[in-house]
């Protein structure tokens, strides 16, 4: 800062600012170990994105096969709030993909700039599940369940399915899609060139499709049309993440004041290890 107002002083003109936060990974608490992105941890970053008096823009990099639709709301609206705050116009840079909650993110920003193999679009609500009641009727295992309110034990995947149970959840679905195409109306809607029903059904595209289908703005990278737009001398602010000494060893929030135990620790591989193989398995359902 000190160096653009000696450049100021001197009649020098210094070269534009455009900070860049990255959304990468699963959108929500993913459990374990394994962080996701969530308000709480966005929040301080995107703050410190929007902070800068003199910048010209501010840029998203968007890596994420979706999740939480609460958590996508919440800090999409936060992107939006700041940008409208600061007056500041945001870009957000499609990698690999942005689909589902990610497409939500994208969303967020005033142009989308995607790869031509990008994955974008996934605009849809899903949930997933197994079922177990032969299991544990082989195994010989009774489970017992005793609760307050005749649907407190809605889809528990150790009962047969309940046709009413699955009712109820495709009621409570049908309002989170209602929220997302809300949302994609309101930030896409005089650019998208086909009719809704082609466009909400939860299919996904690539970069080059989604330009056609008015998802996206222009293909491109953030390198390449920062420089093309605010010149080769922009100055590209990395916002990144400030984790203490035992996040980065891999410990969570909740052991900052010491190391994890030996039963703690097991716990959280565990359940990291499960963590691990659900978001593998969202992100292959985009072929990554």
């Amino acid at each position: 800062m000190l160096i653009r107002r000696l450049r100021r002083l001197l009649g020098q003109t210094p070269p534009p600012i455009v900070s860049v936060v990255r959304l990468s990974g699963i959108i929500g608490g993913v459990g374990g170990f394994r962080p996701g992105l969530t308000i709480a941890a966005t929040a301080p970053l995107l703050e410190r994105a929007f902070a800068p008096r003199d910048q010209v823009a501010v840029a998203l990099i968007i890596n994420s096969p979706g999740g939480s639709p609460v958590q996508s709301a919440l800090i999409g609206g936060r992107i939006r709030a700041l940008a409208d705050e600061k007056k500041l116009p945001v870009i957000a840079f499609v990698e690999d993909v942005a689909a589902s909650g990610g497409y939500w993110l994208a969303c967020a920003a005033d142009e989308i700039v995607a790869d031509a193999s990008s994955v974008v679009g996934s605009i849809g609500v899903v949930s997933r599940g197994f079922g177990f009641p032969e299991a544990l009727r082989r195994l010989g295992i009774e489970r017992r369940v005793h609760t307050s309110g005749t649907n407190k034990n809605m889809l528990d995947p150790f009962q047969p399915e309940r046709a009413e149970d699955v009712e109820r959840l495709k009621s409570l679905q049908e309002e989170v899609h209602e929220s997302f195409k809300d949302w994609v109306r309101r930030r896409r809607g005089p650019k998208l060139t086909v009719p809704e029903a082609e466009l909400f059904t939860g299919e996904f595209w690539t970069g080059t499709r989604g330009l056609t289908l008015g998802l996206v703005d222009r293909l491109g990278d953030a390198r390449t049309v920062l420089r093309e737009r605010y010149g080769t001398d922009v100055k590209i602010r990395m916002v990144g993440q400030r984790r203490s000494l035992v996040q980065r060893l891999g410990g969570g929030e909740s052991r900052i004041a010491g190391l994890p135990g030996s039963a703690d620790l097991g716990a959280g591989i565990a359940a990291g290890l499960l963590a691990a193989a659900e978001e593998r398995a969202l992100w292959q359902r985009y072929g990554l």
